[in-house]
């Protein structure tokens, strides 16, 4: 087998823009022996995946303040859009391309290169080694769509092509959605649930190819979606196509990894808001109110209360007062919790996506309404609502689909004048409190909840919350000719305030 230099936190040899040599050898250690699995890399790969999306740090991913889940208490900087001080962009570029999609590539590149155990027959070898290529390419997938919806324009038939190709080119972002569509057919079209996939290494599903199906369908579901008002004839066949192979409608089939109770793998929440000792956020204020006016049940998993039972929320993108350990809730208990699971992908969401694809006509079996009723009794069933509360919270005129209000006040009934983003966009948004990344896609797709951005935000965000990130420093000053071209080709530029080809409106 080749030898391969890997680490966990990074995979030089495959990032786009790094040194390189002639040498093929050159990261070999002539001191050592040491062959890497392709479930090692699997592995590394679905962590470094699922870390990313899930950490609060400020360093990775400040998206629980651009989506107001959570208001910072000291240092405003990342709660006010400053992407730069820390070099955010280049760090999730990374992340993504060099530990996520470098580890998946090199998995491939060693499932090729393995041979047949003598005790497997032939057509059960080639099952399993198809199930275990569709599974890397499904990741893929989903890893590339969190790029495009992050910046746009990015690197893709160039990329990961170093050291043959250094600088790669920038793919038009909807281009790169439509040949993501095909890849996961092709994908889910490989999967065979009568064959074997990964028996270790697969932090995800354990090798359940049953699941890793109705994961590729969701997938393509979430596509589908997201492309929805950009282009409404793909995204209905997409859709109904996803529908009718099979979703992840039930939380027993939620795509989650579960960290441990110990460093240095338990949840990166933990690690940043309790190991570290340090106390520099507070769920924010719009959150908080409007799920006090609802009387949500999911408040005191969510959150701290305060000595009255009451629920508090920080300004975003304020410096909150002091003593904030006492002025403000706090990020629940459950939330911190080393050993909770960071999530890929969930029941309720999907659900979500099919009550959108529902109120646009398209033809996925059930109504709006429905699936918005499903969705909210997934997501508290998740977090161990009681069938009482959640039957009463979907009760409450406010909430229920049929009378949510435009813009509720608490006590009053609703009048059922709020278009269907409006109403899915306000629950997904509670939802999807731990999902931060997805929160922010869900809130520029459907353009609620309504969120109002700090006046001492930093000026290039022009008084909004942002829509995309700018691009890595690094390709700036590395891969400057592509950049270039890239960021003329947005509609609009290299900005912040920049939408995404899907956002249309």
């Amino acid at each position: 087998m080749k030898k391969i230099f890997l680490s966990i936190v990074t995979l030089t040899f495959l990032t786009l823009s790094s040194c390189v040599s002639d040498n093929e050898t050159f990261n070999d250690d002539i001191k050592k022996s040491y062959d890497v699995s392709a479930e090692s890399l699997l592995s590394n790969a679905q962590k470094e995946l699922v870390d990313q999306l899930t950490t609060p740090s400020v360093n990775n991913n400040p998206l629980r303040y651009y989506v107001q889940y959570w208001a910072a208490t000291l240092y405003t900087a990342e709660s006010r859009y400053n992407l730069t001080t820390r070099l955010i962009p280049d760090t999730h570029w990374t992340k993504m391309y060099q530990d996520v999609l470098g580890n998946l590539k090199t998995a491939e590149e060693v499932l090729k290169a393995e041979t047949k155990p003598a005790a497997i027959s032939d057509a059960d070898w080639q099952k399993q080694q198809k199930n275990k290529v569709a599974i890397l390419e499904i990741l893929r997938v989903y890893t590339y769509q969190i790029l495009v919806d992050t910046f746009g324009n990015v690197p893709y038939t160039e990329s990961l092509q170093n050291p043959a190709i250094i600088l790669p080119k920038y793919d038009k972002d909807s281009e790169i959605y439509t040949k993501l569509i095909a890849r996961i057919d092709d994908a889910i079209a490989q999967l065979d649930v009568t064959g074997e996939s990964f028996n270790t290494g697969d932090l995800i599903y354990k090798g359940n190819v049953a699941n890793w199906k109705l994961f590729a369908n969701s997938v393509k579901l979430k596509l589908g979606t997201n492309i929805a008002d950009f282009n409404s004839a793909l995204a209905k066949t997409t859709i109904e196509s996803a529908y009718a192979g099979g979703l992840l409608v039930k939380n027993t089939n939620n795509a989650l990894l579960t960290y441990a109770s110990f460093a240095p793998n338990y949840n990166p929440i933990f690690d940043n808001l309790v190991a570290s000792q340090r106390n520099d956020n507070v769920p924010a204020k719009p959150l908080v109110s409007r799920m006090n006016d609802t009387s949500d049940p999911r408040r005191p998993i969510f959150f701290t209360p305060m000595a009255d039972g009451t629920y508090v929320g920080g300004v975003p993108g304020g410096r909150n007062s002091l003593p904030y350990e006492t002025t403000y809730s706090h990020v629940g208990d459950v939330i911190k919790n080393p050993s909770a699971p960071g999530v890929l992908l969930e029941a309720f969401e999907v659900n979500f996506y099919l009550a959108e694809a529902a109120a646009r006509g398209y033809a996925v079996g059930k109504t709006p309404a429905e699936y918005y009723t499903d969705a909210i009794t997934l997501s508290m069933e998740y977090w161990g609502v009681a069938a009482g509360d959640i039957a009463t919270y979907l009760a409450n005129p406010q909430v229920a689909y049929a009378t949510a209000a435009t813009t509720p006040v608490p006590g009053a009934p609703g009048t059922g004048t709020g278009k269907w983003q409006e109403k899915i966009g306000y629950q997904e948004w509670i939802a999807l409190y731990n999902r931060s990344f997805q929160s922010w896609t869900a809130f520029r797709r459907l353009d609620f909840p309504k969120l109002v951005s700090h006046p001492s935000s930093v000026s290039i965000a022009g008084g909004k919350v942002p829509v995309r990130y700018t691009y890595p420093t690094a390709e700036q000053t590395v891969n400057g000719a592509n950049w270039t071209e890239a960021s003329n080709a947005l509609n609009g530029g290299d900005k912040l305030t920049t939408k995404i080809f899907w956002d249309v409106n």
